[in-house]
């Protein structure tokens, strides 16, 4: 058997152009091999592409569904991502959810700060509005916020990769998909 895999997932739009699309996939791969780095004996993380419309978001989640050697899926805003577009691909999802609220720096350059950089970085609104629709449709998910190299949000991740790998062990032995374990834990832990 392979080993099991998270994928990640980055939301953002074409908004901004192809530069910033580029720094979006750029920050995210670091984001991806640091995780990685830390997380490696639990769980390979693996990027997918970055989400830029409702049809990106439903590939990516039949990717995820799809995949036997995928525990669950970990997503992330880099910039503004209009929630809409993840309704269609999250009500798909069966899967362990974790909604990463972080930034790709870990303090914001005070001096230098232009248009440029708050449309580059809006991971702030990206990751509420995302949040709230996530929420409102009512999708089993875990929330880890703070700045992602931290070890306290790391310990986070990985928790949420074992679990994830303890729910998939448990479907397969009973012979049948299920998110009911899921549920229950993801509901229970965030009291």
């Amino acid at each position: 058997m392979a080993k099991e895999k998270i994928y990640f997932i980055v939301g953002s739009q074409d908004l901004y152009g192809e530069e910033c699309l580029k720094q979006v996939a750029a920050d995210t791969k670091e984001m991806v091999d640091f995780l990685n780095s830390k997380m490696g004996e639990v769980v390979d993380i693996e990027l997918l592409p970055t989400v830029e419309t409702s049809e990106g978001c439903i590939k990516d989640m039949r990717i995820v569904e799809n995949d036997d050697d995928c525990v669950g899926v970990i997503t992330w805003m880099h910039t503004f991502s209009p929630a809409k577009m993840w309704i269609k691909g999250l009500q798909i999802l069966s899967k362990p959810l974790l909604h990463l609220h972080t930034q790709a720096n870990e303090k914001l350059p005070y001096d230098t700060i232009d248009m440029d950089f708050m449309n580059l970085n809006q991971a702030a609104h990206g990751d509420r509005e995302y949040g709230f629709i996530v929420s409102r449709l009512d999708i089993p998910h875990q929330v880890v916020a703070g700045y992602y190299k931290h070890d306290d949000v790391v310990d986070k991740i990985r928790k949420f990769a074992e679990v994830a790998k303890a729910i998939a062990f448990s479907s397969s032995t009973a012979g049948r998909q299920t998110t009911m374990h899921w549920v229950i834990w993801s509901r229970s832990s965030t009291k």
